[in-house]
């Protein structure tokens, strides 16, 4: 069985290759500033899309992206201004959560909220 922290590097990487698969180009993962982290930074397009990424192993504790609570939002919108700060180049951004369920060593469901947020 997965720890939790390995959970959540598997999860990343699922994301980071379903988005690739998706056609979007990976700017940065685990972006930092601070005490402020963003997962996964990609782009589509003129769109700068900033992904949460929530890993489950089961439903035990609710799906996935019901943990990306307002206080975490709030958080991630801090982040992501800190960011596009830093790199003033992207006018157009969004916020999306990637859920991912695994199951064993596979992936069970993988769900991409697209502007799950403001």
């Amino acid at each position: 069985m997965l720890k939790h922290s390995e959970i959540g590097v598997k999860g990343e990487q699922i994301a980071a290759d379903f988005l690739i698969k998706k056609g979007y180009i990976i700017v940065h993962r685990n972006w930092r500033s601070g005490k402020k982290e963003l997962d996964i930074i990609a782009q589509k397009d003129d769109m700068l899309v900033i992904a949460e990424i929530k890993t489950r192993s089961n439903y035990e504790l609710g799906f996935p992206e019901e943990s990306v609570t307002k206080k975490k939002q709030q958080f991630l919108k801090a982040a992501g201004a800190a960011f596009v700060e830093a790199h003033p180049e992207y006018k157009f951004v969004r916020f999306d959560i990637i859920s991912v369920l695994l199951t064993g060593e596979g992936v069970k469901e993988i769900v991409h909220f697209e502007e799950a947020f403001y």
